[in-house]
């Protein structure tokens, strides 16, 4: 399959898939995904856990992250378990500071920061790739390119982003300012177009107070950008442009980062610039720096074909079913919602 035509299919793809999800999850119904019976309260009366979209459409932007990752390090040489590693090294460092960069800035137990996760990435990507290189490649016979594999990494952060905005929507979060009403800029932008998010316990409602109110989607702005970003910065790895890849990927998930803050009405810290806009700035500033330190750095032309062929085997689809399904219970299993469930026959079908 050439270049052209993988992105123009996935071009396709993303711009369906972001279309339902700006179409129909802003509703009240888009947040549960199911409810499983937990503690019984009494007779026919049980405590419901809820498993919401939120962690559903997770999973699934944690799932073409790394799928994406593997077709990339897979096109210049990168053997999957190489790449696997590396993925499920960043996963086990990123997911956690997920939850533990949120309880610092927004001191908050039962939320996650993407912002916060990503942040993390960036600054110890290098140090797993070397360490990664030095205790297992030589006995598993591979050696990961840094800068081509910071590249991946940072595309597949793009995609996995952009789409993961989905589940924003969904839950109600990261919701921006409401629409002004004046004749300004943004009216003339947002004004019809923005998000009416309906349901009680969606966090635009309870957090923000604004069921009802048309509000500048920030979500779905950063979904578009993100992705088609994504796509560019991946015509440039297929073209052995590794070190613009990233920096264009970088440069433009992480300064929109730190400016769409201005457009959101989320709690986001105290302080008039908030932690962060900070970390989002920080990482695009260390991000050049690790250009200048490692753009010389020669690795292999991209070949698509052999990254599409390298993920085609039994061991990685499971690999990438169980990263779906840890992500999935992680961050679905709602903490911040509940449920009362009853059951009962139907008398008059026995």
């Amino acid at each position: 399959m050439s270049a052209v035509l993988f992105l123009l299919i996935a071009t396709f793809l993303l711009a369906a898939y972001l279309w339902w999800g700006f179409r129909f999850l802003p509703a009240e119904r888009w947040q549960i995904f199911a409810t499983v019976p937990g503690r019984k309260n009494g007779p026919g009366s049980w405590q419901g856990i809820n498993f919401t979209w939120y962690g559903l459409l997770t999973a699934n932007a944690y799932l073409v992250a790394v799928a994406v990752l593997l077709v990339l390090l897979g096109s210049v040489g990168v053997p999957p378990l190489g790449t696997a590693l590396l993925a499920a090294a960043l996963l086990c460092c990123c997911v956690p500071a997920s939850r533990l960069v949120a309880r610092i800035v927004e001191k908050k137990a039962h939320t996650f920061t993407v912002g916060g996760a990503v942040f993390v990435g960036i600054i110890i990507t290098p140090f797993l790739i070397s360490l990664l290189n030095r205790l297992v490649g030589p006995q598993l016979g591979f050696q990961i390119p840094v800068m081509a594999a910071y590249a991946a990494i940072a595309i597949a952060y793009a995609f996995g982003e952009g789409l993961g905005r989905l589940a924003c929507i969904s839950f109600g979060c990261c919701y921006g300012k409401p629409v002004p009403q004046d004749s300004g800029l943004l009216n003339r932008l947002f004004n019809g177009r923005g998000f009416v998010f309906q349901g009680s316990t969606k966090k635009v409602a309870y957090a923000g107070d604004m069921e009802g109110v048309e509000v500048i989607p920030v979500q779905a702005i950063t979904a578009v950008l993100y992705t088609v970003c994504g796509l560019l910065a991946t015509a440039l790895f297929l073209g052995a442009h590794n070190a613009a890849a990233f920096l264009l990927a970088t440069t433009v998930t992480q300064g929109w980062r730190s400016f769409s803050e201005t457009m959101r009405a989320d709690y986001r810290g105290a302080g008039r610039i908030s932690a962060y806009q900070v970390m989002g700035l920080v990482g695009l500033l260390y991000a050049f720096a690790m250009v200048w330190l490692l753009g010389g750095e020669v690795s292999a032309p991209a070949q698509l074909a052999a990254g599409l062929t390298s993920i085609w085997s039994p061991a990685l689809i499971l690999f990438l079913q169980g990263i779906w399904c840890v992500i999935f219970f992680y961050t679905g299993r709602s903490t911040v919602t509940g449920a009362t469930l009853s059951f009962h026959l139907h008398h008059d079908r026995i």
